[in-house]
């Protein structure tokens, strides 16, 4: 199969970096993830697509979408927390069907959840869309914050600021009191309260080992009366992972996520309105290590 090309059920860039899956089922795609309706569960698809500023950029990151449901795997393991992971295997009735090979290692089987319209944020640290909103009134999603706080300096406690969802364009920061007004003021702020919750766990566990989470989001759905943790959980995808040994506020952090894209992006004299430019083939790989860093400092496990 000549991967560089459309070839059926998966296309594939010319670095072998996984862009598409076309399964005959029933199928709607997000920024990264093709989720697939197998009737009573669903089959999540993570791809090697990468996007920054609410575009998907022509350049994949390859064996990204392994890595992704890999750390998904672990984090839905260790924090327990009720999830929507079943499995990692692929479905035996699908390798009967077509050629699963491509999906090896970056699948999860999951099951149906009403997902909750709102992204579940958490920050630990004053970086991104929250220091520019800090920077302008003083405040994040309506938490205030002390007067005099840098980029990237740790906050007094971790903050809780929702979002609205957005599959294409912009995803929009909203107070807590909307996401009352929204979904109710009892399920408002049990998601803050499981979102604070699940931060504070894993931001302890990974300072353990030399890494901080600054700041990163969570998706919840609902299980009949059940509050689920769905989606992905604690990614460089996710997530700003920073090296704790080089953290120095004041600044922008060495960090092991996808902020090393944005960079190049930010200087590569690209409007952030036009459909993006390909990745050079350095930042791909640099890319690709970065995360497979991340994923081999939180979890202790090599990446293969």
């Amino acid at each position: 199969m000549d991967k560089s090309t459309t070839c059926g059920l998966y296309r594939f860039d010319d670095a072998d970096a996984l862009l598409e899956t076309n399964l005959p089922l029933p199928r709607r795609s997000g920024k990264v993830r093709d989720v697939y309706d197998l009737g009573s569960r669903l089959l999540i698809v993570s791809s090697d697509r990468i996007s920054a500023f609410d575009f998907i950029l022509p350049s994949g990151i390859p064996d990204k979408g392994c890595l992704l449901t890999a750390m998904s795997r672990f984090w839905f393991s260790d924090l327990g927390v009720r999830h929507h992971l079943l499995s990692t295997e692929i479905p035996a009735d699908l390798s009967g069907r077509f050629d699963t090979t491509p999906l090896q290692g970056r699948v999860m089987v999951t099951e149906k959840a009403q997902v909750i319209p709102f992204e579940c944020v958490v920050r630990g640290y004053l970086e991104g869309s929250g220091l520019r909103e800090y920077q302008q009134t003083g405040k994040i999603c309506g938490n205030q914050l002390p007067q005099g706080l840098k980029q990237c300096d740790r906050l007094p406690e971790p903050i809780f600021t929702p979002a609205t969802k957005a599959e294409q364009g912009h995803d929009e920061n909203v107070s807590i009191e909307r996401m009352e007004d929204e979904l109710g003021v009892e399920l408002a702020r049990r998601l803050r309260d499981e979102s604070l919750n699940i931060y504070q766990q894993a931001a302890s566990e990974a300072a353990d080992r030399g890494i901080i989470i600054a700041d990163t989001k969570f998706e919840f759905g609902m299980v009949g009366d059940e509050l689920v943790l769905i989606d992905e959980a604690l990614t460089p995808d996710s997530s700003r992972f920073w090296a704790a040994d080089r953290y120095r506020p004041g600044q922008a952090q060495p960090s092991f996520d996808k902020q090393f894209v944005r960079e190049w992006l930010s200087q590569c004299g690209w409007d952030k309105k036009s459909p993006p430019p390909a990745l050079p083939a350095d930042v791909i790989s640099q890319t690709a290590a970065k995360y497979k860093e991340a994923f081999t400092r939180i979890t202790g496990e090599a990446f293969d």
